[in-house]
């Protein structure tokens, strides 16, 4: 019995031994366990944390971005306008300036309508003697011959030596 008891002891101690092994490895494992939960608490918040501030920076840069690609767009925006504007004035300018090379090269210019305003007031003061010089005689030519002939006043009196004149019509 005392091999047993020592055989048991000895086996016991062993397993005694092999049994306060696995709890020290089992507490150094929940030791390891904890930490790397720890860790993994941690290592998620610098994860979280970086990816923070990449987006925090990525968005940085889209808002730069868009600020630029609006100004951009208003000076595109201004540009446009200038243009428009430009274009309205110069369509403005040749619309006006085409009836006015057309006026200055088809109309008279001032001194050639004095000129023609002279020479019709020249053309009515002769008229206005031909008119009193006989200018409204109705003249025609009669007859096979086609000699001349003109509309007498037959209630007017005749004159001459042998009365063979007589007052054309309308005198």
């Amino acid at each position: 019995m005392a091999e047993r008891a020592g055989g048991v002891d000895e086996t016991t101690m062993k397993f005694g031994l092999l049994m306060q092994s696995a709890q020290a490895h089992q507490k150094m494992a929940e030791s390891h366990l904890e930490k790397l939960r720890a860790h993994t608490q941690d290592l998620d918040g610098v994860v979280r944390e970086e990816i923070r501030r990449t987006l925090v920076e990525e968005l940085d840069e889209l808002t730069a971005e868009s600020r630029r690609a609006a100004r951009s767009l208003k000076e595109m925006k201004r540009a446009a306008h200038l243009r428009g504007l430009i274009l309205s004035v110069l369509t403005v300018l040749l619309s006006a300036a085409i009836p006015c090379g057309l006026a200055y090269w088809l109309l008279p210019s001032a001194a050639q309508i004095e000129a023609l305003q002279a020479r019709r007031d020249e053309l009515r003061a002769s008229v206005g003697r031909l008119e009193q010089s006989g200018g409204r005689i109705d003249w025609r030519h009669c007859g096979e011959r086609a000699r001349l002939c003109v509309r007498v006043d037959r209630s007017a009196p005749t004159y001459g030596d042998k009365a063979d004149y007589f007052v054309v019509e309308g005198y």
